[in-house]
This record gives C-alpha cells, sequence and structure tokens, in this order.
C-alpha cells in the first residue's frame, strides 16, 4: 500500500469516526404532546419530566412538550402516538375506550371511587397495572397514572339537585359510561374536544360541562358559565404512555433513567393536583363570574342515587369482573359501593 493509499485510508476513517460521533451526539427527541394548559396539574407534571430527563440525561435526551393541543386534538393524538408522530402523550382515562381498551371506562363510573385512598389503591395495585398492560397490543406502553381531580358540574342556570339537568346539553368526552351518565340525568350529552369546548359553552352550542376545578379555570369556563355544582361525582385522572416500538428500542440505561424521572414527575403530579383545584376554585368564586353550590348531606345522596344505576348498566361494556375488582379495593379500606 502506497502512501497515498494510506493517506486516503486514513482520512475516511477519520470522516468515518467523525460521522459516527455526530450521529452519537444528536439527543433522542421525545415529543410529549397534550391537550391542557400549562398551568394545570398535568401540564405541571409533563414540565417537570421534561426538566428531569435533560438534566439527568445531561443533554443525550430533549423533551419537546407540546401543551393546549398545539399538535393534535382529542380524537388525533392518540392515532399520532401509534403512528410513531409524537412518542408520549398523557390522555385522560376515557380516552381508552374507543381505542378497544374498554376496562379502562370504569375510571368514568359515576361514584366509583368513595375516596383518594380507594383510587390510589386502584391505579398503583394490580387493577390498574393490568389495565396498562392491555395497551402493549396496541402498540402502546404505560408508565404511570396522573391524578387531575373530581368533577363538578357547571350550566347557565342552578343545578342543586339532578333535575335541575333535564334537558341540557352537557359537554362530555367521548365515553359510552359518560354518556350513559348524562342520560340517567336527563340530560343531552355532547361529545366535543377539550379545546373547543369554551367556545362552544360561549356561543349556547352546550348548555354545560363537568370538569375538575383546574381545568375550568385555566381554560376561562368559568368567564361562560353561570353556575357550578360541587358534585365531585366522577374522577378524571390520565395515563401516561409512550409509543411501545420507541420505547422497547432506547438504550437500557436512558430507559431507566426515563421511568426513574416518571415516578418523580407522579408523585408532584398527584401531590399537587388537589391544591391547584383548590386554588382554581378560590380563584373562581373570587371572579365573582359563577356561583358556587355545594350539596347538603341529603343532596349529595339524591346524586348518588340518581348515577350509581349507571354501574350496573355498563357492566357489559367495562366488564362485571374489573367493576367488582373495584369495589373490593374499596372494602379493604371500609367503604360499601
Amino acid at each position: 500500500m502506497n502512501f497515498r493509499t494510506l493517506v486516503c485510508c486514513a482520512v475516511a476513517g477519520l470522516l468515518a469516526a467523525g460521522s459516527a460521533l455526530a450521529q452519537q451526539a444528536q439527543p433522542i427527541v421525545i415529543k410529549f404532546s397534550h391537550v391542557v394548559a400549562v398551568d394545570t396539574p398535568k401540564g405541571k407534571a409533563a414540565e417537570m419530566f421534561k426538566k428531569l430527563v435533560e438534566d439527568r440525561t445531561k443533554g443525550r435526551v430533549k423533551v419537546d412538550v407540546f401543551p393546549n393541543s398545539q399538535l393534535y386534538k382529542d380524537k388525533e393524538e392518540m392515532e399520532a402516538l401509534q403512528l410513531g408522530a409524537v412518542q408520549m402523550l398523557a390522555p385522560s382515562l376515557a380516552k381508552f375506550g374507543p381505542l378497544g381498551v374498554k376496562e379502562f371506562e370504569v375510571f368514568d363510573l359515576p361514584y366509583i371511587f368513595p375516596s383518594k385512598d380507594v383510587l390510589r389503591a386502584v391505579t398503583e395495585g394490580p387493577v390498574g397495572q393490568g389495565l396498562l398492560k392491555k395497551l402493549e397490543n396496541k402498540g402502546i406502553m404505560g408508565l404511570a397514572y396522573w391524578d387531575n381531580g373530581f368533577k363538578i358540574m357547571s350550566a347557565n342556570k342552578p343545578i342543586h339537585k339532578p333535575e335541575d339537568l333535564k334537558g341540557q346539553k352537557m359537554r362530555i368526552q367521548s365515553s359510552k359510561v359518560l354518556d350513559a351518565e348524562m342520560r340517567a340525568l336527563n340530560a343531552l350529552p355532547q361529545s366535543m374536544a377539550f379545546s373547543e369546548v369554551y367556545q362552544a359553552l360561549q356561543t349556547g352550542v352546550v348548555d354545560g360541562t363537568e370538569n375538575p376545578p383546574s381545568n375550568m379555570f385555566t381554560q376561562k369556563m368559568h368567564e361562560v358559565q353561570k353556575h357550578a355544582t360541587l358534585t365531585n361525582h366522577g374522577y378524571l385522572g390520565y395515563a401516561v404512555i409512550v409509543n411501545k416500538k420507541f420505547w422497547e428500542g432506547l438504550p437500557a440505561d436512558i430507559r431507566a433513567i426515563l421511568e426513574g424521572a416518571m415516578n418523580e414527575s407522579t408523585r408532584f403530579a398527584n401531590a399537587t393536583a388537589q391544591q391547584d383545584n383548590d386554588d382554581a376554585l378560590a380563584a373562581m368564586k373570587a371572579s365573582g363570574k359563577t356561583e358556587f353550590y355545594t350539596p347538603t348531606a341529603d343532596e349529595a345522596a339524591v346524586w348518588r342515587k340518581a348515577l350509581l344505576p349507571v354501574h350496573k348498566d355498563m357492566e357489559g361494556r367495562v366488564g362485571k369482573d374489573i367493576i367488582e375488582a373495584v369495589y373490593k379495593e374499596a372494602a379493604k379500606l371500609g367503604f360499601k359501593n
């Protein structure tokens, strides 16, 4: 081999090494899309996850968070994840029924969780973890459950008792259980993307909706709703999910860091959700734009009586076994359904 050939080989080797190093230097990018505001429990937890991951991987992973439906609306984001257009989502638990995992709609059942302790026993125990496992054949890995809180009813008329919602057009997420819930109250359920709700309330396309206070406040729904009642009738939570192929293709050390960051972000999300809801409720009350009503114990019992039959009605869809599994967790903590 002559000198010229040696030089050419050396240069080629250096270029190849440089190219490999450049490729290695490119960070792994995670697009994390969600549909709520940055200053909600989910929004804050997503930002915390971003910070933890980027700090701990020292630039090897970059998390781009897209809040407020910047990339996709409710119905679009799940398909985008499955196609790999985004890598991570935190959709509400109601989204998994339309995906074909109807058991998740147990979370939508009214008054299914008599306390936060029962909820946590379900999400952190075999019931909740088993549900996440069911997502894998859809190309999805479930990483964690994040709280938002318990929902209240709002409308432009006083709603002190169930019959006050008769004939009211109520926005719901796309969920057969939530549809049944509103029909049990003789309301008219209207499925609609979260990003469209404010305008629909403002223009009278719908009369009211159900949301935890933090969602109601950050989306300024209190500006277009005259009344709200603290029914706390249903739970709104999220599952943090990731594209399965992407997740399994990550280096093992990176995946371990992401799991640790997710665990810490989950503790943060769940610890701050109640405080955020309390603060949002106080701010909305102070604004004077919405009148809030707290049911008496007797009135609360009437709401429960009106809505508990939905459990039985939905057994064929959600699964009697999964509903009874939640009942058993509640019974362990001294509650009866």
